[in-house]
C-alpha cells in the first residue's frame, strides 16, 4: 500500500515535471529523517543542559535575594560529576541508533529506489543523478550508524588488563595493510619491544586506526614511509610512542577537531573515510588511563603521540 504514494506524488508529471515531483517527494522524506536525527541526538543532551539554567534562575531569583545571608557561610560543595550512563541507558542508545534511525532511512532508500525503477525513464539525466545522490547519501548514513554503534560498544565492552606487545600487534596490522594494497610499496619501520598493560583487542584497534591512517594519507607520497617509535625512557611508568608518516599532513589550526566524531580535515574524494577512527582511538586510550595528541604540517606528514600505562 505505501508504494501507492509514489504514483500520487508524481501523478500528471512527465519529463521535467516528473523530475521535480520525484525529487520533491524524496526531499520531503529526507527532511523528515533529518528532523528525527536532530531529535534523537539532542534527546541525550537536552535534559542535562536544560537543568542548569533552571537551577541558576531559581538560585538568583527574587526569593533568593530576599533571604538574608548568614554571618558565616560554609564554602559550597564541589559540583558532582554527571553520572556515567548505565548499561540500560547504553542499550537504549544502541537500540535508538539501530532501529529508530534506520527505520526512516529505510523509507528514504526504499521509496527512492521505487521512484528510480518505476519512473526513471520519465526523468531526465539530472533527475536520475539526483536520485543516485540520495541513494549514495543513504548508504553513507547507514555506514555512519554502524560506526556510531561500534563507538558505543567501546564504552560497554569490559576492559581486560594483560601484557600486550604493541610492536607485534603493529607488525600484524602492517601485514594486513600490505595484503590489502598489493600494488603499494610502503617503508614501515616498527621499533621492537614496545609493551604495555591493557586490552589487546582494543589496543589493536588503536594501531589499526593510527597505522591505517598513516598508510592512507601517504598514498600520494613519492616515497611513503611510516614509523612507530618509543618516546619514553625504558622502565618508565608509562609508555610513550609515536606513529609518524610523511603523508598529506594537516593544518594544526584544525587540530582541535581531529579527534571529534565525524570530523574530517581532508576531502572524502581525496582520502575516503567516515571520521570515526580517531574518535575511537581517543576513547580507547582514555579508557586505559592514557592520552593521545597529534602534530603536523600540511604536506609534511603527521605524528600521533600516545601515552599508555606500561
Amino acid at each position: 500500500m505505501p508504494a501507492l504514494w509514489v504514483p500520487m506524488a508524481l501523478a500528471g508529471c512527465t519529463g521535467e515535471g516528473a523530475s521535480i515531483g520525484g525529487i520533491a517527494f524524496v526531499a520531503v522524506l529526507l527532511g523528515a529523517l533529518a528532523a528525527g536525527l536532530a531529535y534523537l541526538l539532542g534527546r541525550a543532551h537536552g535534559v542535562a543542559a536544560a537543568k542548569q539554567p533552571v537551577a541558576a534562575a531559581l538560585a538568583s531569583g527574587p526569593q533568593a535575594r530576599d533571604v538574608a545571608a548568614p554571618a558565616v557561610e560554609a564554602p559550597p560543595p564541589p559540583p558532582e560529576p554527571p553520572p556515567a550512563p548505565n548499561a540500560a541507558e547504553q542499550d537504549s542508545y544502541s537500540f535508538t541508533l539501530s532501529h529508530d534511525l534506520r527505520a526512516p532511512l529505510r523509507v528514504v532508500e526504499g521509496f527512492t529506489r521505487i521512484v528510480k525503477e518505476d519512473y526513471g525513464a520519465q526523468l531526465d539525466r539530472v533527475g536520475n543523478d539526483h536520485l543516485e545522490r540520495v541513494l549514495g547519501a543513504a548508504a553513507r548514513m547507514n555506514l555512519m550508524i554502524d560506526a556510531l554503534l561500534a563507538l558505543a560498544r567501546l564504552s560497554q565492552q569490559p576492559l581486560s588488563r594483560q601484557p600486550v606487545n604493541l610492536s607485534q600487534l603493529a607488525g600484524y596490522v602492517v601485514d594486513d595493510l600490505r595484503r590489502g594494497t598489493n600494488e603499494r610499496v610502503v617503508d614501515a619501520d616498527i621499533e621492537a619491544g614496545l609493551s604495555v598493560t591493557g586490552d589487546p583487542t582494543l589496543l589493536r584497534l588503536v594501531l589499526e586506526n593510527l597505522l591505517g591512517n598513516a598508510w592512507k594519507y601517504t598514498a600520494k607520497s613519492a616515497s611513503p614511509r611510516i614509523e612507530m617509535r618509543r618516546e619514553s625512557a625504558a622502565g618508565a611508568p608509562t609508555l610513550a610512542f609515536v606513529v609518524r608518516d610523511n603523508g598529506a599532513g594537516f593544518d594544526m589550526r584544525s587540530a582541535d577537531r581531529l579527534f571529534g566524531l565525524f570530523q574530517r580535515l581532508h576531502s572524502a574524494s581525496d582520502f575516503p573515510g567516515h571520521g570515526v577512527g580517531l574518535a575511537s582511538v581517543r576513547r580507547i586510550v582514555e579508557r586505559h588511563g592514557g592520552r593521545v595528541w597529534a602534530e603536523s604540517e600540511p604536506g609534511r606528514g603527521a605524528a600521533f603521540h600516545v601515552e599508555l600505562p606500561a
